[in-house]
């Protein structure tokens, strides 16, 4: 399998790192290909210009000239999303939602004419024709009992159901590895061999 990793955490020796480790170990394990989006340290910027906003605007009606606005590390990232069968996101949960580069991300990358287009209807639908997996690997500090119950899950319902599935991708996985900041070491070891493991045998 063709895995594309979007990763964004700025501190090399964070938990994220360890479990990006993992998944690749697994996905070396499984003879698959793997590609890692680096957002923090491809100089990825998140915010949305007017131009990009135009861009989104004429995607409906004329897909080609929108792809013709956008700058180049956009149109990159495009490549790598059509190559790859399973797209996964590794981040740390910040204030109980994701931090600004990942956001940043689904906004101008998970874009029409980019990732998906629109039927006669208006409906939306994946131009992503290899991809049918996404995958969410997320820690936080918060119980995820608490973040369930005062936060509804809010990274994943975004993810899932307000974005992939929105547009048509509807396999998707959320792997959550709450509590960070207390569990015992012995705990983490675990945690990195299930990731390693889910990779290893998809």
């Amino acid at each position: 399998m063709k895995t594309l990793f979007v990763f964004n955490h700025p501190y090399d020796g964070s938990f994220c790192n360890a479990l990006l480790d993992a998944a690749l170990n697994g996905v070396t394990r499984s003879d698959g290909e793997s590609d890692i989006i680096h957002l923090d340290k491809e100089g990825f910027n998140p915010v949305m210009s007017s131009n990009d906003l135009l861009a989104f605007r004429t995607a409906r009606t004329d897909p080609k000239k929108a792809l013709s606005m956008l700058d180049k590390k956009i149109l990159d990232y495009k490549n790598r999303l059509e190559w790859a069968e399973h797209l996964v996101f590794i981040f740390p949960v910040w204030w109980m939602l994701m931090p600004a580069l990942t956001k940043g991300f689904i906004d101008k990358v998970i874009f029409p004419a980019v990732a998906y287009g629109y039927t006669e209807k208006g409906e939306m639908r994946s131009r992503l024709a290899n991809l049918s997996r996404v995958t969410v690997i997320t820690t936080m500090a918060t119980p995820a009992e608490v973040y369930g119950t005062l936060m509804g899950d809010a990274v994943w319902r975004a993810i899932k159901n307000g974005t992939f599935t929105a547009i048509g991708v509807d396999n998707c996985h959320w792997m959550n590895f709450d509590r960070i900041l207390e569990v015992s070491r012995d705990k983490r070891i675990e945690w990195l061999r299930d990731v390693e493991e889910y990779f290893a045998v998809l």
